[in-house]
């Protein structure tokens, strides 16, 4: 295992190369962009503020008033290591989160797997929606993330609203 001194003097030598923070102030700036847009071709969904996260994720919610109202939300999560965009089925809080993996469990989730309870896991179901994001091309990765997370967030207000049993 590496010293925190190490770290350090690794992640020196990385910025001083450029690249870390011209992609971060990159995908930073894409996440905003992204999220206005949604914020003003959606206004009746709630959108939170941009979570910038520790280079681990950063995102922000995007919950159509159906979700809303159950306590949930929708959250659009950029993944870092992995470099990739995720949508999630959150909640509020640990309880309505347990509450809703508890409902699922007894679900046909169709497609769409549930997460576990388990320390740092804040989905309720997780999905992939851009696996391998083009970068050059930032017009069609925000068309790709504004449609799969509308059809993910009404795939979960069909599950939530239907009666089919596992």
């Amino acid at each position: 295992m590496n010293s925190l001194g190490h770290c350090i003097r690794e992640y020196k030598i990385q910025l001083s190369k450029g690249f870390i923070q011209k992609a971060y102030k990159e995908i930073m700036s894409l996440m905003s962009d992204l999220r206005g847009y949604l914020a003003e071709n959606y206004p009746d969904f709630a959108i939170s503020s941009l979570y910038f996260g520790y280079m681990d994720m950063t995102y922000f919610a995007f919950t159509p008033t159906a979700l809303r109202n159950r306590k949930l939300k929708v959250a659009i999560v950029f993944l870092h290591e992995e470099c990739r965009f995720e949508v999630w089925l959150a909640a509020n809080n640990r309880e309505v989160q347990a509450d809703y993996i508890e409902l699922l469990h007894h679900k046909d989730t169709g497609k769409y797997n549930l997460s576990q309870i388990q320390p740092g896991v804040d989905s309720i179901i997780a999905a992939s929606i851009v696996k391998q994001p083009d970068f050059d091309n930032l017009d069609e990765l925000k068309r790709q993330i504004e449609t799969k997370t509308l059809a993910f967030a009404e795939d979960m207000i069909q599950i939530l609203n239907e009666g089919r049993e596992k």
